[in-house]
């Protein structure tokens, strides 16, 4: 049975305490705690935001290539390398903000291994003026969602397997070893207080049954009124269904005994096929679920209740109630599970943009392309371009 979520810290009560004036918000995520949604919210209202002390210092969304090169981790598979210069740009768009309260958010900060690099990104990043915020959910939501990713990212391993990888065979490193670096909450909350000390980390535990919960903590601590952060829909970052999913899985599998080079799995599969599919399909309610079976939904509502116990011990500051790290969600009506089949349209939408994305490659170097993805390209256009080279390489034949 779920938990029932009494908050320990609600805006109703005004009992949540706003940061200190000119604090440098460092919201480090994890992966698939919401981060995607603060994110677009904060980046939505990022002209608005001066109006009331505080700066949203990143030009983008994310800054995704900064922070991974300040974590010293790779880029996702097949793309370019993050730089130096791209996490020197960042610290540079922080110091212009000058003594205002900001807010960097990235899930990729969960990353960093070493005290010696949370405290250098620490240092670099306002010092003594760094608040760490630490957003949590239950890992029996986590998973599933965080194996779609990895598979959209070329794994190969079935959910199934990849579970008992992760919660049955110690040490648990394998296929995706930076699953627990992620969400061994406990750990995670543990490496970034040991270095900035709990009275300066806050963790915040999402209620999924309170949609806009997340955001409206956000605007208590920052200062903000009640309802300047909106959210701001973002398909692209919607995760694949099971049949998707499993598509996708197979053709990693292809992909891999083929021996194709990342490059071409990053332009043509995961900005080329996933992402025109994940803009073009929107799930049915028909749809497979990625299910969790139940004796990994119990091993991980075991580890979360440890995790929670942990935290609480540490001395932080806890928004929202730890006892949902361990909520087991009610079962499903029982019900014969749907095949993962894919519909014939989504096979297409993901097969055109593998066209698209060949098509346009001759052309990502330019600035307009640079400024501009695929799937934000009309259809009309993207045809026109791939016909166009068609017959130019045929002309040459």
């Amino acid at each position: 049975m779920e938990t029932d979520c009494t908050s320990n810290d609600s805006r109703a009560t005004g009992a949540i305490t706003p940061l200190p004036s000119g604090t440098r918000l460092l919201h480090i995520g994890p992966h698939k705690t919401g981060t995607t949604a603060v994110q677009g919210a904060l980046f939505a209202a990022k002209d608005t935001l001066p109006e009331h002390g505080v700066a949203f210092p990143a030009t983008s969304r994310h800054p995704m290539e900064a922070v991974l090169a300040a974590c010293a981790r790779p880029a996702m598979i097949g793309d370019p390398r993050p730089t130096d210069g791209h996490w020197n740009r960042l610290l540079e768009q922080a110091r212009a903000t000058g003594g205002s309260t900001s807010v960097i958010s990235s899930e990729f900060f969960a990353d960093a291994e070493s005290d010696a690099t949370i405290a250098r990104i620490v240092e670099q990043l306002g010092g003594g003026r760094a608040h760490v915020l630490v957003t949590l959910r239950p890992l029996t939501r986590i998973m599933p969602s965080q194996w779609q990713q990895y598979v959209q990212n070329g794994l190969r391993t079935g959910y199934e397997d990849w579970l008992d990888h992760m919660l049955r065979r110690a040490p648990c490193e394998k296929p995706t070893p930076s699953f627990w670096r992620r969400h061994r909450h406990d750990r995670l909350v543990e490496r970034w207080a040991r270095v900035l000390g709990p009275d300066r980390v806050t963790v915040v535990v999402v209620d999924d049954s309170d949609r806009d919960g997340l955001l409206r903590t956000f605007e208590s601590l920052l200062g903000l009124p009640e309802n300047l952060l909106r959210p701001a829909p973002d398909t692209a970052n919607r995760s694949l269904t099971l049949a998707e999913t499993e598509m996708l899985r197979n053709l990693n599998k292809e992909f891999r005994g083929n021996g194709l080079p990342d490059e071409l799995y990053s332009q043509l599969v995961r900005n080329g096929a996933v992402m025109h599919m994940k803009n073009s399909c929107s799930p049915s309610p028909r749809d497979a679920r990625i299910c969790t079976p139940a004796w990994a939904v119990e091993a991980a509502a075991g580890i979360g209740a440890e995790m929670a116990g942990r935290i609480t011990a540490m001395g932080v500051r806890v928004l929202g109630d730890p006892e949902l790290l361990s909520a087991v969600p009610k079962p499903a009506a029982a019900e014969t599970p749907a095949a993962p089949r894919i519909a014939p349209e989504v096979a297409a939408q993901a097969l055109y943009g593998v066209l698209a994305a060949a098509a346009a490659a001759p052309v990502r170097h330019t600035a307009a392309a640079k400024a501009r993805t695929v799937h934000q390209t009309t259809s009309r256009e993207l045809v026109r371009v791939l016909g166009h080279r068609c017959l130019k390489r045929l002309g040459r034949r």
